[in-house]
């Protein structure tokens, strides 16, 4: 009986080798999900925390204060230096129609100077004035002359302060925009003195941090993971990735649910193996080296439409079967036995 079941046996072991190896399994996989280490750009002393641990957040909702005093403060000395630069900006534009009325009255003046140069310079050849009211005349107008160049340059540079257009508005001169830029960087610092939820998830480790802490800038208080978006993240081998696509359907098993099942796709594959990204990428040039199936990492695109599934944590262990929708065949089953083979011998 054992040498009759032998046959049937190895056509059945023949068969099922043939027809299988459509799937592709692997448990070096885990859930992950969104995450981030919750911190603002500001640095102070943690006024209050508005969430406890492990806390469900929504998106936008506020997670905790620092005290906002200084930021205020910073913020109305900002306020106060824009009106003050506001202020002068409308100075300058007086101060400059003032110098046109400045120069005007000194080129009339001017004028009247040159009328009476002109007036002295006939009578004193007649002999009707001296000498000397002559030079005097001269001299107010060369006097005036340069009274005019000075305020008419005067009045260039102020022009030059009003960028070139003494109707311009206020709030377009360079200088308030400047001052504006101070006013809304303290503003937003002030707004980041209340640090909210970027995105809807779970808060953990809270406990970290409470009222009173100092927290320095681009310090993590607390992190954040998403629940509304998860997926796997798998390392299959290198070898068992010859027929696997995008888009192809995969079943994933988690070990903490063994009697539930998900349902999701291969979203992603990467295009370098997962040893490309270590500090130290193994050096294989001396030539003593043992060859190491490398591992190629892949997303799977998890479905979690379903009510009534159990929660996914990021980190959860997990097996994926990937239907490629490839059987081995029968080449590649005379491939293996004639290769087997020729090793024995």
């Amino acid at each position: 009986m054992m040498f009759a079941l032998l046959p049937i046996i190895l056509v059945a072991g023949a068969y099922w080798y043939v027809t299988g190896g459509q799937l592709v399994s692997t448990d070096d996989a885990y859930v992950d999900a969104d995450k981030v280490g919750i911190s603002t750009d500001v640095s102070g002393i943690v006024d209050d925390v508005d969430v406890r641990d492990n806390q469900h957040v929504s998106a936008g909702q506020i997670l905790y204060r620092l005290d906002p005093r200084q930021f205020q403060i910073a913020l109305d000395n900002a306020k106060a230096s824009l009106a003050q630069t506001a202020l002068a900006i409308d100075a300058m534009k007086q101060d400059y129609r003032r110098m046109l009325s400045d120069t005007a009255a000194e080129q009339a003046q001017l004028d009247l100077d040159q009328i009476n140069f002109n007036r002295a310079g006939a009578l004193v050849r007649s002999g009707a004035v001296s000498q000397a009211m002559f030079d005097q005349a001269n001299y107010t107008l060369l006097d005036n002359k340069s009274k005019l160049r000075s305020l008419q340059q005067q009045a260039a540079t102020q022009l030059a302060r009003l960028g070139g257009n003494p109707d311009i508005e206020t709030t377009r001169h360079p200088q308030y925009l400047q001052a504006k830029a101070v006013v809304d960087e303290a503003q937003r610092e002030l707004d980041h003195t209340s640090v909210r939820a970027p995105f809807a998830g779970i808060v953990t480790d809270v406990p970290s941090i409470a009222p009173g802490k100092y927290l320095a800038a681009s310090v993590t208080a607390f992190n954040l993971v998403a629940t509304h978006h998860a997926w796997v993240e798998a390392d299959p081998k290198e070898t068992q990735m010859t027929y696997v696509r995008l888009g192809q359907p995969v079943l994933v098993t988690v070990d903490t649910y063994p009697d539930v099942q998900w349902h999701g796709t291969v979203e992603s594959i990467s295009p370098a193996g997962a040893q490309e990204f270590q500090l130290l990428p193994a050096q294989n040039t001396s030539g003593n080296w043992v060859k190491v199936v490398q591992r190629i990492p892949l997303r799977v695109r998890i479905d979690t439409r379903g009510t009534d599934m159990p929660p996914l944590r990021s980190g959860m262990s997990v097996e994926i079967d990937v239907d490629t929708g490839h059987a081995r065949g029968l080449p590649h089953f005379l491939t293996a036995l004639f290769d087997r083979r020729g090793r024995a011998s």
